[in-house]
């Protein structure tokens, strides 16, 4: 009897760790998930070292700083500034602690990304940054970097999309489209010209007693007959026909 209930509790044991094992496997899978979307967007940058210290060797999406307390620190610092973004607000660490040639990046600095991580367990994403001296016109390196964690309500990474995720995100960095990461503003509408009241129709010129022969010709064009009567003449139009005495209108019909 003993055995077997030894046997049953080895079982039970078993299972608990195998479910356990399972839950672990399917919360890393989760935030393996996240973390592979958010790369899909924010491309890493890969550096190395060389004579001039610290040099790109695969460059990866361009970031612009947005909100100020992101603490940077030398490349070569093994200690680096961890700032936190939380409900809106940047929570900076303390500079006293990493020496004094540490700096604040400023808002609109443009920064590669170095790593990116994510975990649901956590509910946050950690971004390693580091300038991208290139982009800044900086004449002389530097490549400060910094690390900021945004951190998220309790059980929020667990069903939230990845688009509500990098709003956040973008809120601290903004994607470089080249125009300093903001939104490109639509042109304005062009204005249309108001329209035109209508022109009035022209007035027709009309004939008069007293016009001469000249400037009846002037108004309705040659005649298509004229009936010439010694100094009496008449020009026929197609509607009018038009008399002359000594070369001055005397009637019109």
């Amino acid at each position: 009897m003993n055995r077997s209930f030894g046997s049953i509790v080895v079982r039970l044991a078993l299972f608990v760790s195998a479910a356990a094992f399972c839950c672990r496997a399917a919360a890393a899978q989760d935030s393996g998930s996240l973390e592979d979307q958010l790369k899909a967007q924010y491309k890493v940058t890969k550096v190395g070292l060389d004579s001039s210290g610290v040099a790109v060797t695969q460059p990866g999406t361009v970031l612009v700083i947005q909100k100020g307390g992101i603490l940077g620190v030398p490349p070569l610092n093994l200690a680096v500034g961890t700032a936190t973004y939380k409900d809106g607000e940047m929570h900076s660490p303390s500079p006293i602690l990493l020496g004094n040639t540490t700096r604040f990046l400023d808002a609109n600095e443009k920064v590669y990304l170095l790593k990116l991580s994510a975990s649901t367990k956590g509910d946050k994403v950690t971004f390693l940054v580091m300038e991208c001296d290139s982009c800044n016109g900086a004449n002389q390196q530097s490549s400060y970097k910094a690390t900021v964690v945004f951190q998220y309500p309790k059980g929020y990474l667990a069903t939230a999309d990845v688009g509500q995720v990098e709003d956040v995100i973008g809120q601290v960095f903004a994607i470089d489209n080249g125009n300093g990461g903001q939104q490109a503003e639509s042109a304005p509408p062009q204005q249309q010209a108001p329209p035109q009241p209508p022109q009035p129709p022209p007035q027709p010129q009309s004939i008069q007693l007293g016009q001469t022969t000249d400037q009846v010709v002037a108004v309705l064009g040659q005649p298509d007959k004229i009936v010439n009567l010694g100094s009496k003449q008449i020009y026929v139009y197609k509607d009018i026909k038009v008399t002359f005495v000594n070369g001055k209108v005397t009637d019109a019909q």
